[in-house]
């Protein structure tokens, strides 16, 4: 499969897309490891401006979705720990995977964050074999050590606008 970068944009999850997102799956045997875009759309309600949701198109065509979080206190009762803004959500279709697809994902949402002035991208991951830290891991992300529930937290330094 091979993608052309022109191609490739983030859109706002609408009424006349919503259900083109709801019908992205990743491979059933991912699906313990990231959430359903129902799920995301729900948490994007809920927590209001610090959710980012967006389809990724390639051309008209849904292939994915993404959604950031922006300036989010993870753990307000540890003293020291900072707003961190990053990758909430990461889903590309079944049928769509090992195209570049993610990879443009998550530089459009480091963009984002830069051009909000951030300096750091942030994910958590199901850890394992199976699991996405060697994606994430490729593109200059490294675990904090920390823990989101069961899940690793990785950082990326993110290089000043300019």
């Amino acid at each position: 499969m091979s993608i052309t970068p022109a191609a490739l944009s983030l859109a706002p999850v609408t009424p006349e897309n919503v259900d083109a997102a709801l019908a992205l799956r990743v491979r059933p045997d991912q699906e313990g490891l990231v959430a359903p875009v129902v799920k995301s759309l729900a948490e994007a309600y809920a927590y209001g401006e610090t959710a980012w949701p967006r389809l990724i198109l390639d051309g008209e065509r849904p292939v994915g979705f993404v959604m950031a979080f922006f300036d989010i206190t993870f753990y307000p009762d540890r003293p020291g720990d900072r707003p961190r803004s990053g990758l909430w959500r990461l889903l590309i279709d079944a049928g769509q995977q090992r195209g570049g697809y993610g990879r443009f994902a998550v530089e459009q949402v480091c963009e984002e964050i830069r051009r909000r002035g951030g300096t750091r991208a942030t994910v958590s991951y199901v850890p394992g074999p199976d699991g996405p830290e060697g994606f994430y891991a490729g593109l200059g992300f490294r675990p904090t050590g920390e823990l989101s529930g069961d899940q690793t937290v990785a950082e990326l330094d993110l290089p000043p606008l300019g």
